[in-house]
C-alpha cells in the first residue's frame, strides 16, 4: 500500500495533524487506536486541567466549543471537564473530519530508498512519502532508581494505575507532588485506601484555578516566527520555562482540595524516598525516606512523570541512527521535521525544540499546522497558505 502521509499515532496530535492534512488534500493513513493512551491509561474518574477552549481542530472549525454547543453542554456544567467528555468530543471531531483510523500498529520503519517502508502488527507493509510519529507518553515513563527492585504487582506508575478498588484497605505510598500524585491520592480515598502517604521533594504544592491563556502568546509567535523557541535566549527560555512550572506544575486545581480532606492522607514534603524493600511473601513494603521516616506500605504509585527517550520508541528503532537526538529529544526544524527527511515527531517528544506547551493538547493545532503547511510546500501541492488554518498558514482563527 502506498500512501502520501503516515501518521503513527491516534492521540490529540496526531488525530489534528492527519484532519489538516486530510482537509488539504493529503492522502492519508492513520495507524493506532484512538485517544487509545487516555482511553487505557487514564482512570474514568479523573478530570482535565483544561478549559472548553481547547481543541483539534487547525481549521479552528470543529472545536470543542462547537461540540458542546451541537450537543448543549454548557462549559458551567463541566466544570472541570470530565475525561470523559473529551473523548467523546474526540470521536465527533474524528466522525466530522471523517477520519479512518486502523486499528494497527507499526512494528518498524526504514527508510531503504527515496520513501518510507512501515511493518505493521498484521503483516502488512505500507509505503509513505513522509511520516508523522507521534509516540505516546507511555514510552517515556520515569521511576526512581530503587523502584525496579520492589515486587511488579506492589508498584505501578500512574498511567498504569486506572483502577482503585483494588486498594482498598490498602496502605499506599505515592512519589511524586504534582497534580496526578494528588489527583490518585483523591481518588485512592474515595475507593476506600487505609493509608496515604505522599512523598515529594518540593513544599506542598499550592491549589487554585490555574489561567492557561499565557500560552496564547506563545502559540501565536510559534506559528508566526518559524523557530521561535530557538530565537529566544537561553535565560528567556527559562524564564518562560519557570513561569509554565509555576502555574502548571506548582499550581494544583482547586477542585482537588476537598477531595484532599481526609486524616487518611499524609503528606511529606521536603523529603524523598531513599530505600525500599520488599517484604516476605504479602508483607508490607518497608520504605525509608530522607528524614529517616520509615513507613510500612502495601503498594507504591510512581508519580515521577515522563522523561523523553527516543530510544524508547520501538518502531523508530530503523531509522534512529539518522535521527539526531539531544538528551533523547530528537532535535527538529521549525516544522517539526527531524534530520532524516521527511518524518516529522511531534507532541510531547518536540518539547525540547519548541517549548512545554507542545506537552498538551493546547497546541495540537498549532503543530499540525506547521507540519501540514511544510509538507505541502516541499510536495509542491501547495503555492500558498492552507485556508482557515492558523498562524501563516492563513487565516486569524487561534489554537
Amino acid at each position: 500500500m502506498d500512501t502520501e502521509l503516515l501518521v503513527i499515532g491516534a492521540g490529540p496530535y496526531a488525530l489534528s495533524t492527519a484532519a489538516l492534512a486530510q482537509e488539504h488534500g493529503i492522502d492519508t493513513v492513520i495507524l493506532g487506536r484512538p485517544m487509545g493512551f487516555w482511553r487505557e491509561n487514564m482512570p474514568d474518574g479523573m478530570f482535565l486541567r483544561s478549559g472548553p477552549d481547547w481543541h483539534l481542530d487547525g481549521a479552528g472549525v470543529e472545536t470543542f466549543k462547537a461540540y458542546m454547543q451541537e450537543r448543549q453542554i454548557r462549559p458551567e456544567d463541566v466544570d472541570p471537564i470530565p475525561i470523559g467528555l473529551f473523548l467523546d468530543y474526540a470521536d465527533w471531531f474524528r466522525g466530522r473530519k471523517r477520519l479512518e483510523v486502523r486499528d494497527d500498529f507499526v512494528t518498524t520503519l526504514e527508510k531503504p530508498n527515496g520513501w518510507f517502508e512501515a511493518t505493521l502488527t498484521s503483516g502488512e507493509r505500507i509505503n509513505a512519502d513522509r511520516v508523522v510519529a507521534a509516540p505516546g507518553i507511555r514510552h517515556y515513563t520515569h521511576v526512581p532508581e530503587w523502584a525496579p527492585s520492589l515486587p511488579p504487582e506492589r508498584v505501578a506508575h500512574t498511567c498504569d494505575l486506572v483502577t482503585f478498588d483494588h486498594l482498598a484497605g490498602a496502605r499506599v505510598l505515592i512519589v511524586g507532588g504534582r497534580q496526578s500524585a494528588y489527583e490518585s491520592a483523591a481518588l485512592l480515598r474515595e475507593h476506600g485506601a487505609e493509608r496515604i502517604d505522599i512523598v515529594h521533594r518540593h513544599e506542598v504544592p499550592r491549589f487554585d484555578r490555574v489561567n492557561w491563556s499565557f500560552v496564547d502568546a506563545h502559540l501565536e509567535r510559534t506559528l508566526a516566527m518559524p523557530g521561535y523557541w530557538h530565537s529566544l535566549s537561553v535565560g528567556e527560555q527559562d524564564a518562560i520555562a519557570r513561569h509554565f512550572w509555576e502555574i502548571g506544575r506548582l499550581t494544583l486545581e482547586h477542585w482537588l482540595t476537598p477531595r484532599l480532606h481526609s486524616d487518611r492522607i499524609n503528606r511529606w514534603p521536603r523529603v524523598h524516598v531513599v530505600a525500599a524493600n520488599a517484604g516476605r511473601h504479602h508483607e508490607a513494603l518497608e520504605v525509608t525516606l530522607s528524614n529517616s521516616t520509615r513507613l510500612a506500605v502495601d503498594s507504591v504509585v510512581i508519580a515521577c512523570g515522563y522523561r523523553a527517550d527516543l530510544g524508547n520508541v520501538p518502531y523508530l528503532r530503523g531509522v534512529l541512527d539518522r535521527v539526531k537526538r539531544d538528551d533523547g529529544f530528537p532535535v527538529l526544524d521549525g516544522a517539526f521535521q527531524t534530520t532524516l527527511d521527511g518524518l516529522y515527531i511531534t507532541g510531547f517528544s518536540a518539547t525540547k525544540d519548541f517549548g512545554p506547551f507542545f506537552g498538551f493538547v493546547k497546541a495540537s493545532p498549532a503543530a499540525a499546522t506547521l507540519i501540514v503547511h511544510d509538507v505541502l510546500s516541499r510536495t509542491g501541492a501547495a503555492t500558498g497558505a492552507p485556508t482557515g488554518s492558523t498562524g501563516p498558514v492563513g487565516g486569524d482563527r487561534r489554537p
